[in-house]
C-alpha cells in the first residue's frame, strides 16, 4: 500500500488527490448498493431469515419469534454485536494503516472483497443452506455480517460525505424530500444532485436483490460469487488512474 502512495505521488498525480476522491464518491456507492441487496437477500433465505445488511431487522424478527412461539435463532441477536465488533475493527485497521481517503478505500475494500470471499468458500465447502438454524448457518451469518460492517465503515471513514449504501429508509427519504423541494419554489441547486444519488442507491440495492433471488434458484449456494465478483469490480474502480 506504501508503494501504491510513494508511486502516485512520484507520477504527480497523489493517490488522495480531488479527482480521485470525486471519481470514487460517483462510481462506488451504487456499486455497495448492488452488493448490500444481493448479500441481504441471500443471507435472508439462505441462512436462517437474517438480516445480514440491515442487521437492526433482525431485532424485529427475533422479537417476533419471541413473541409467536417460534424457534429461537440465536444467530439473529449475535448479529447485532457482532457488527459492531467488526465496524471497531474496521477503525483500528484504518487507524494503523494511517492512511486516508481514497488510499484508505482501497485497503478496506480489500479487506471487503476477501470477507465475501470467505463467506463463497464457506458456503460451498460447508453448505450452510441444508440447515439454515445449524453451527454452519450461524458462522456464515458473521462472516456477511462482518463484510457488510465493512461496507458501512469503509465509506464513513474514507469519505464522510457519502451516504449509506444499504440503509434504504434514509435514502427514499432523501429522495422524497428532494423531489418535493424540486417541486416547490424552495428548489436548491444541490436537490437534482441529491435526489439522482438517492435514486441510484435505491435501485442498486433493488436490482441486487432481484438479482440475487434469480442466482439463488439457478445457483443455490454458488449465488454468493455474485457479491464477490461486483466487490471486485469495486476493488478495481478504486484503483488509481494514471490517465492524464
Amino acid at each position: 500500500m506504501s508503494a501504491l502512495v510513494e508511486s502516485s505521488a512520484a507520477l504527480g498525480k497523489p493517490a488522495d488527490d480531488p479527482a480521485a476522491l470525486a471519481r470514487i464518491e460517483a462510481r462506488l456507492p451504487p456499486l455497495l448498493s448492488v452488493i448490500a441487496g444481493m448479500v441481504d437477500l441471500t443471507g435472508f433465505f439462505t441462512l436462517g431469515h437474517v438480516f445480514t445488511a440491515h442487521v437492526t431487522g433482525n431485532l424485529v424478527v427475533a422479537a417476533a419469534d419471541a413473541v409467536n412461539g417460534g424457534p429461537f435463532n440465536m444467530a439473529q441477536v449475535l448479529a447485532i454485536p457482532v457488527f459492531m465488533l467488526a465496524v471497531a475493527a474496521v477503525w483500528l485497521i484504518a487507524q494503523v494503516s494511517k492512511l486516508h481517503g481514497p488510499s484508505l478505500m482501497r485497503l478496506l475494500l480489500a479487506v471487503h472483497f476477501l470477507l465475501l470471499a470467505a463467506i463463497l468458500i464457506f458456503s460451498v465447502v460447508k453448505t450452510p443452506s441444508a440447515d439454515p438454524h445449524g453451527l454452519a448457518a450461524g458462522i456464515a451469518v458473521m462472516i456477511a455480517v462482518s463484510a457488510m460492517a465493512c461496507q458501512f465503515a469503509l465509506l464513513r471513514l474514507a469519505i464522510p460525505g457519502a451516504i449509506s449504501t444499504a440503509v434504504m429508509t434514509g435514502n427514499l427519504t432523501n429522495a422524497v424530500l428532494s423531489l418535493m423541494d424540486m417541486l416547490s419554489r424552495r428548489c436548491r441547486p444541490d436537490d437534482e444532485l441529491r435526489l439522482k444519488r438517492a435514486l441510484q442507491l435505491l435501485s442498486g440495492f433493488l436490482v441486487g436483490c432481484l438479482i440475487a433471488a434469480t442466482a439463488l434458484a439457478v445457483l443455490g449456494d454458488w449465488a454468493w460469487s455474485l457479491p464477490v465478483a461486483v466487490a471486485g469490480v469495486a476493488l478495481a474502480w478504486a484503483r488509481p488512474s494514471n490517465r492524464g
